[in-house]
């Protein structure tokens, strides 16, 4: 095994912006693995980042080959196909001890402090000499860092899978398809006939969408005001559309469209996936009394609630990593699409060279792709 290789790597830069560099990555230690990266998926989250604290290596979707295991991995071995999660959970702690696998209060990168780097050196961060720019050690976005052709992560980072699969459909399972297929399914927990209202349907909503179809739910509401995105609803599920008016702000008309089409009463479920603010309680308009709203678009906003939305007997939740146990619902989601249930070649619009990554930023904010994926 090398004692280190050199590799290509997107790192955000003062001024929120981003560049190309050559990194060195160091051979893995005790409880770590080197995985060459083959596929990254992207998200808003990728983009965000770019206001963090500087240097960074972006990415936090992605899918490889594992080049190297450090002293007692168990899980892995070189040459193995992974997927790779942030939400790697420790095994000891309260929540997971609680089956609250993604909280994990060790190796969580969001749940502590501020946003991500307020835990920025927990147990689920591989020390920073492991990756070197310009000879100091730099952080990989989540602990993983997927915007560069390696990386060394903790083993409870990878997933091994063994079906045929091309790497740029596994590498969006590690957040966005997760995040919402886990929202309908593990969080929200679907019930077959029921009826579903997705409010935004970028990457994460149509998850939600196909994980309510997947479920049995025999309304699926897609709300977006781009009519492009709203014919990719149809393909992943959706069986009604509803297209708000840039004007209509507090979504009057679409609540009226969506109580149309589920009898007067409202839906079951509602999902907000916009990740807007302002619509952060919007979800409480389209259900039912006794319904449920959840948040899965990650606002962390301070939001004014009129809090007549929540009568009567109505719950909204703000999970994370819709609930996520990776060594569990992995396979799930991969036998999921073995069977031609949940839908991943078709979710990856386009794919993109690492050095074409503002291209794929452009077509991401423009609502023009599902997912853009990089390929090395």
């Amino acid at each position: 095994m090398r004692s280190s290789l050199y590799a290509k790597a997107a790192i955000s830069m003062p001024g929120e912006k981003f560049s190309i560099e050559k990194i060195q990555v160091n051979a893995p230690e005790e409880g770590e693995v080197l995985v060459e990266l083959m596929a990254a998926g992207l998200c808003h989250t990728d983009f965000d980042s770019l206001s963090w604290k500087a240097p960074l290596i972006l990415g936090h979707e992605g899918a490889g080959i594992v080049e190297a295991v450090g002293k007692n991995v168990q899980s892995v071995r070189p040459g193995d196909k992974v997927i790779l999660n942030w939400g790697m959970p420790c095994g000891v702690c309260f929540q997971c001890i609680h089956s609250n696998q993604n909280i994990c209060e060790n190796n969580s990168p969001v749940i502590s402090g501020d946003q991500y780097y307020g835990s920025i050196m927990s147990k689920g961060h591989v020390p920073l000499e492991r990756t070197l720019y310009k000879n100091k050690g730099i952080r990989r976005s989540f602990n993983l860092g997927t915007l560069s052709t390696y990386t060394v992560v903790k083993e409870q980072a990878v997933v091994k899978y063994d079906i045929e699969i091309p790497f740029a459909s596994a590498s969006i399972i590690s957040c966005g398809v997760i995040t919402g297929y886990g929202s309908a399914v593990n969080v929200a927990g679907v019930k077959p006939g029921s009826s579903v209202v997705v409010q935004g349907t970028g990457g994460v909503g149509l998850n939600v969408i196909q994980g309510a179809r997947i479920a049995g739910a025999d309304k699926i509401i897609a709300v977006d005001i781009n009519s492009s995105r709203l014919e990719m609803a149809k393909l992943f599920g959706a069986t009604h559309f509803v297209q708000p008016s840039k004007d209509d702000t507090e979504l009057k008309e679409a609540v009226k469209e969506v109580f149309a089409i589920t009898d007067g009463r409202g839906a079951d479920y509602a999902f907000e996936c916009t990740a807007i603010p302002a619509l952060g309680a919007a979800p409480l308009k389209f259900i039912r009394n006794a319904g449920m709203a959840v948040q899965v678009s990650g606002i962390d906003d301070t939001i004014p609630f009129d809090m007549k939305l929540f009568q009567w007997d109505k719950v909204y939740l703000n999970p994370l990593y819709g609930k996520s146990r990776p060594q569990v619902d992995f396979p799930i989601l991969l036998n999921l699409y073995k069977n031609k249930r949940l839908l991943l070649d078709e979710m990856v619009t386009r794919t993109y060279a690492l050095e074409d990554l503002a291209n794929a930023f452009e077509d991401m904010h423009a609502g023009t792709i599902a997912k853009g994926v990089i390929v090395f």
